[in-house]
């Protein structure tokens, strides 16, 4: 899939063809793009079938610069049987309901499939149950890039999916959730959450499985909650558990970072209790990470009845105890292997930066594993590679480009002050456009380059207050973003 518009454009707003989304939805085809201008529209939107085709997606983007809302609704939009879909920039909030309701129709004969969530912001729900900021039912081969999470229902997730597989969740930002920040269950498999930052993530920023009616499995005898998690390069900042293992199998946390979870570090639990058909929970890794704690855990390692924690492998983790100095380690159900008791020397928690300083530890101390591949900041992780999300390792900042389900471009120095250089993989001819972008998903900065076989930019951002960004970049009909951090 590229981002080039070779088909109608749909123009949507004040003063453009068309005065709603729906009047476009009614005439957009394969291969057309919808282009919304600011403007802040209704919510409680019903779509069926929107499909376009594998070698035609449909488009649907907020136009450059312009903040596009979709504001209200039991849900902003109700998406049944969508298929080759890509979305873009676009804000939902408010809804009484779910954010965004994406579903299979009922039924995983048919399920949806090939959609693309980039940029969006879901904030502000008006709900307190179990409701969700995005809500996913029987989708297939999805991706959930640079979006932005925000202030969600007391008792729902950021990102719920049911019944979900073969979906990337990537460079996200979770923050002040209820219940969870992303929560795979009801036979969901095959799950890479991937580089995404949470802070106050709920009471299990990261659920792992959970508790479905088995009318809602899909498909409908799958044996687990959830298998073949991948859990992989997040930082993790509060919520009462980082990390709960419920009911899934086969699930690998490796290389993230937990800061000062608030009672638990990880739960081991079993919500859905039937022997015939759901294995206990077991069969899972947790590797490579970095734990800091204070003295608001009292137990590291919550576990549940009807579950296997004697299978799962725990190896090459760091841990700490900021408020307890002859601290000598969690109280697990199995041996950390190799594991490592001591201060990670992060460079600036403070501000969320969690590289690693010179003397950490954690530094070229993790277990050999092929996966993840790229830490929480886009680079390389070194042989060997170090524990934690970020890795400390001196060549991973100019590494070279061009390894599997890399980057087409990397930045450097990262963090920067003002200036940062962008080296891309192939030498680029024509347009390049940057986009500099808040955690809250708010354009600030935007540049246009026009190059001639060049692979290196060097970017001047100056006067901007310190903290995460991303850093949205468009060259040779390749779109991809990369955290940063302004501020050293």
């Amino acid at each position: 899939m590229t981002t080039n518009i070779n088909a109608t454009t749909l123009e949507v707003g004040t003063g453009h063809p068309y005065s709603s989304f729906l009047e476009a939805i009614e005439d957009v085809t394969s291969g057309d793009t919808i282009l919304i201008f600011s403007g802040t529209y209704n919510g409680g939107l019903f779509i069926d079938q929107l499909q376009g085709l594998p070698g035609a997606w449909i488009f649907i983007l907020a136009a450059p610069e312009e903040m596009v809302i979709f504001d209200g609704g039991n849900n902003a939009w109700q998406i049944t049987d969508a298929a080759y879909l890509y979305i873009h920039g676009i804000i939902f909030e408010h809804q009484s309901g779910n954010g965004l309701n994406f579903d299979d129709g009922g039924t995983y004969e048919s399920p949806a499939h090939h959609v693309i969530f980039e940029n969006c912001t879901f904030r502000n729900i008006n709900a307190s149950g179990n409701n969700d900021l995005l809500k996913l039912s029987g989708i297939d081969s999805f991706e959930i890039r640079t979006c932005f999470f925000f202030n969600g229902a007391e008792g729902g997730s950021g990102i719920d999916m049911v019944g979900c597989h073969d979906g990337l969740i990537q460079n996200c930002h979770f923050e002040n959730l209820g219940s969870n920040s992303i929560q795979a269950k009801g036979g969901t498999r095959n799950i890479r959450i991937e580089r995404n930052f949470f802070l106050n993530g709920g009471s299990r920023a990261v659920n792992l499985g959970g508790s479905t009616g088995l009318q809602f499995f899909r498909p409908i005898d799958a044996p687990y909650e959830a298998a073949d998690l991948k859990v992989y390069s997040n930082i993790i900042i509060g919520s009462e558990a980082a990390v709960a293992f419920v009911g899934c199998i086969n699930t690998e946390v490796v290389n993230n970072t937990i800061y000062l979870p608030g009672k638990w570090v990880l739960r081991i639990l079993q919500e859905t209790v039937d022997l015939s058909r759901f294995p206990p929970c077991g069969y899972n890794t947790f590797r490579n990470n970095i734990v800091y704690i204070d003295d608001h855990v009292n137990v590291e390692c919550n576990i549940g009845p009807n579950t296997a924690p004697e299978t799962f492998t725990f190896s090459s983790n760091l841990w700490f105890n900021e408020d307890d100095a002859v601290w000598t380690g969690p109280n697990l159900p199995v041996t950390d292997v190799d594991q490592i008791i001591g201060d990670p020397l992060f460079e600036n928690p403070d501000l969320s930066i969690f590289t690693l300083l010179e003397g950490s530890p954690a530094i070229g101390n993790g277990y050999d594993v092929e996966q993840p591949i790229l830490d929480y900041s886009g680079n390389s992780f070194t042989d060997p590679r170090s524990i934690g999300a970020e890795e400390g390792g001196m060549s991973t900042r100019l590494e070279l480009i061009g390894k599997e389900n890399d980057h087409f471009f990397k930045v450097y120095p990262n963090p920067f002050i003002d200036q940062i250089k962008i080296e891309f993989a192939e030498r680029i001819s024509g347009e390049v456009d940057i986009h500099l972008i808040t955690i809250e998903g708010k354009t600030i900065k935007s540049f246009t380059y026009n190059l001639s076989g060049d692979k290196l930019i060097e970017y001047t951002i100056p006067e901007l207050v310190k903290g995460p960004y991303f850093l949205h970049v468009i060259a040779n009909e390749k779109f991809d973003n990369l955290r940063v951090i302004i501020g050293q």
